[in-house]
């Protein structure tokens, strides 16, 4: 199994129980990976250079939502 990223974040994923995201900056090849793993194996990684990172960042904010999701009141 490979370590945490030292630089880096981990997400964990709604939608299977043990995935997760991991976000690692290299320094030493100056890229951004982004990989992801079930539970202790990495099944996708993307290595992306800097360009790439403010690219996909101006993408998922395009992508979320412009209004909350409506509030459902309880049954009760």
């Amino acid at each position: 199994m490979s370590p945490l990223p030292r630089v880096g974040a981990t997400l964990a994923g709604r939608d299977r129980s043990g995935r997760t995201l991991r976000i690692a900056r290299h320094a030493e090849t100056e890229r951004v990976v982004l990989s992801v793993w079930q539970d202790q194996t990495c099944v996708a990684t993307v290595r992306l250079a800097p360009e790439d990172v403010a690219a996909l960042v101006g993408e998922l904010a395009r992508l979320l939502p412009q209004d909350p999701p409506a509030q459902h009141p309880r049954a009760g």
